[in-house]
């Protein structure tokens, strides 16, 4: 993947696009919206936005093999790079997984700018927008999964964090699940099934060493609790016991001998003066009627 390098940070820049918030700021858009009209560095932002978009149109009126095009390009691209930066920063991604989102949204930006067309009357960032987040949500879809998720969850993730920052905007709240719903045409149990599939970009190595002072060379996987084996065999239990208590007492002592004493079935008819073959038919009919009063999915009979 080719790695682009921004000269410096810049403002976004373009004529046609409102002013990005920092985080933690207020944002408002439309005619409330209020901004210094200089950078940090003293430079007027309305110049900034006019110069790179005639750049972007000198640049497209050039034949590529013409050495201005190239320079026009590069200027061009380093102008929008903080822009393609605040998209891949909506994932709210950190580490290595948000460099390679810069590098996903440069390239989105690269293909913006190489195939905008000032002619068609669309204003650039209108063009560049939905380009540079469809690369974001391919590589999310395609890559960034630690497990697998269904497609139709993995779509409804990338949406729901955008989604959920414009409602909380407009309803001064954060917004309910039934609400994202109606608004991205989903049902809730989708909703809150993408919001847990946001947490499965990032996985914790069982191995990954803790470091701790008390234990030195532990590891993630020694504190990490196991299902406890005993704890179904007392629902086992409880959920036979109101069925064995109404069993005939020759059935209770069938399934005692059987089960507890470890006895063969020939035994058990030695036991109980009948044959092998009553007993074997006895016991079958017992654990059917146990089977039969389980409710479903409460035993592995």
């Amino acid at each position: 993947m080719t790695t682009l390098r921004s000269s410096g940070t810049r403002h976004i820049s373009a004529i046609d696009r409102p002013l990005i918030p920092t985080r933690g700021s207020p944002r408002l858009v439309g005619p409330h919206r209020t901004a210094t009209s200089r950078d940090r560095l003293g430079r007027d932002r309305t110049v900034q936005r006019a110069s790179a978009l005639l750049m972007l149109v000198r640049m497209h009126q050039l034949k590529q093999d013409d050495p201005e095009h190239a320079t026009l390009r590069e200027q061009v691209i380093d102008e929008y790079m903080t822009y393609a930066r605040y998209l891949a920063a909506r994932y709210d991604a950190g580490g290595q997984l948000a460099e390679d989102l810069h590098q996903v949204a440069y390239e989105g930006l690269v293909k913006a700018v190489d195939n905008f067309d000032p002619d068609y009357g669309a204003a650039f960032l209108s063009y560049a927008t939905p380009t540079i987040l469809g690369e974001l949500k391919r590589y999310f879809r395609d890559t960034s999964w630690a497990v697998h998720v269904p497609r139709r969850i993995q779509e409804l993730s990338n949406d729901v964090r955008p989604v959920t920052e414009t409602l909380a905007q407009q309803l001064h709240r954060n917004p309910t699940i039934p609400e994202l719903a109606v608004l991205l045409d989903a049902e809730p149990h989708e909703i809150r099934d993408a919001i847990d599939a946001g947490r499965l970009h990032h996985v914790a190595s069982l191995d990954m060493p803790l470091g701790t002072d008390q234990s030195p060379d532990s590891v993630f996987g020694d504190v990490v609790g196991a299902e406890d084996p005993g704890i179904q065999n007392v629902l086992d239990r409880e959920t036979l016991r109101p069925l064995l208590a109404r069993l005939p007492l020759r059935d209770k002592r069938i399934l005692h001998l059987s089960f507890f004493q470890q006895l063969t079935q020939a035994q058990i008819g030695a036991e109980l003066g009948v044959s092998q073959m009553q007993i074997s038919r006895l016991l079958a009919a017992i654990l059917i009627r146990l089977r039969q009063g389980v409710p479903s999915g409460r035993l592995d009979a």
